[in-house]
């Protein structure tokens, strides 16, 4: 049976630190010492008034930028810190992988790091004398093991650092971003460990940026903001209301671009008809910068002809930042038929649902003769875009085809949950 006791609880937790401003003057005449310092202090709340309790088995994750107080709050809980207001109770043997080489004593070897860390941990002797064999393997530290720690790479601690936690059975795991430094391999070794902690019971508390990883691992996020809980709820809600919220948060004017501003090597065509300013829009029109797959999107290009030019065709190309070009949509292929151009114009290009999986992409646009033989203006790879995942689980390639799965058994039909969630950009 689940106990109904949390194994974690957080109750109206505020965390107090105090930043020092230190100021100096220079020596007045006479002064034999140099310039006196004098100290501004002011105070900063890394935590302010969080609550919620974590059930013994729960995988919980922290979301938020840096700075909101995720790397303090597992400090609180792994007793490093203490509150300053509120209360904390953990119950059961607590693991914390924090800082790397947290709990090490640098000029001792990995032998004896391991028995000093395992026995604060509550681990008796004759305990870590059974399982020293498998921290070691399991970190691939062999040859190693009577080196002093502090002539250990990054890697090498989190590989020691992480053994050591999961070969213990603690009740608790506290996880802070540590995993990141080792190699793919290792990380592979690692989840796969987590999983089976997971299944095994023990309640994990994970710090994290890479959100998939997030939303695989944890049951439940967390997601703080300047020290308040701004959501709590399912994974895969709260990290896409924190990706929709980065992506409204990262607009800025930088997404209306002046075609003026642009060097000699992104821009070249003989100038007849110039696309002066080109706008990436939401589905209000607001000019953004930051999209989730599946909203809606509007490419407005700006263009001026001092004399008329008849046929002319508009244009533009999506790269991902690899260099991979994805697509080249136009107003000939889409049949659109310009007659003449003269003075000022826009024409857009309007996306229903963006096919773009979360990365980093660059347009081209451009005017050029119906024939494809003059080009008037060529602007290339100047205009930046971020896409974040919005409502879509897909991870793999470029875009997402925007499919559904079906699957017929036994004379049953089930149908799987369509592939794109579409949104609309708030």
């Amino acid at each position: 049976m689940i106990s109904s006791v949390p194994a974690i609880e957080i109750s109206h937790v505020s965390k107090e630190f105090v930043l020092v401003h230190e100021q100096s003057r220079a020596p007045r005449h006479g002064e034999k010492w140099p310039g006196r310092h004098s100290a501004r202090r002011d105070p900063f709340w890394a935590l302010n008034d969080v609550t919620f309790d974590v059930a013994p088995g729960e995988t919980v994750g922290l979301i938020g930028t840096n700075g909101s107080g995720k790397s303090t709050l597992l400090k609180l809980i792994a007793r490093i810190l203490e509150p300053s207001r509120g209360h904390i109770v953990a119950r059961g043997r607590v693991a914390a992988m924090l800082e790397l080489g947290a709990g090490f004593h640098h000029e001792l070897s990995g032998r004896d790091n391991v028995y000093l860390n395992a026995s604060l941990l509550g681990v008796s002797h004759a305990e870590i004398d059974r399982l020293f064999g498998h921290i070691i393997e399991f970190a691939e530290l062999e040859r190693f093991v009577d080196t002093p720690v502090k002539h250990y790479s990054s890697g090498m601690y989190a590989r020691l650092a992480f053994s050591i936690s999961i070969h213990i059975r603690p009740d608790i795991l506290l996880i802070d971003e540590v995993l990141s430094v080792g190699d793919q391999s290792f990380q592979a070794k690692c989840m796969t460990q987590i999983y089976d902690i997971r299944n095994r019971g023990t309640t994990v508390v994970l710090v994290s940026h890479d959100l998939s990883t997030v939303q695989a691992l944890c049951d439940r996020v967390i997601w703080l903001d300047k020290g308040k809980v701004q959501m709590a709820a399912r994974a895969t809600d709260a990290v896409m209301a924190y990706l929709n919220y980065m992506a409204r948060r990262t607009e800025f004017s930088g997404s209306r671009y002046e075609a003026s501003e642009l060097t000699a090597s992104q821009r070249w065509g003989t100038g007849r008809a110039r696309i002066t300013r080109v706008e990436l829009c939401d589905s209000r029109g607001n000019p953004v910068q930051a999209f989730v797959t599946g909203a809606a999107m509007e490419i407005r290009l700006h263009y001026h002809a001092d004399e008329p030019v008849k046929d002319p065709v508009f244009g533009l190309a999506v790269y991902h930042q690899s260099g991979t070009h994805i697509a080249g949509p136009n107003t000939a292929f889409a049949g659109l038929h310009i007659p003449s151009i003269s003075g000022d114009g826009v024409v857009s290009y309007r996306i229903p649902a963006l096919a773009l999986l979360e990365g980093t992409y660059h347009l081209s646009v451009a005017v050029v003769n119906r024939e494809d033989t003059v080009t008037y203006d060529f602007q290339d790879r100047a205009y930046p875009l971020r896409v974040f995942p919005g409502g879509t689980r897909e991870r793999y390639g470029l875009m997402t085809l925007q499919g559904t799965w079906q699957a017929d058994a036994s004379g049953a039909e089930a149908v799987a949950e369509p592939a794109l969630v579409r949104l609309t950009a708030k």
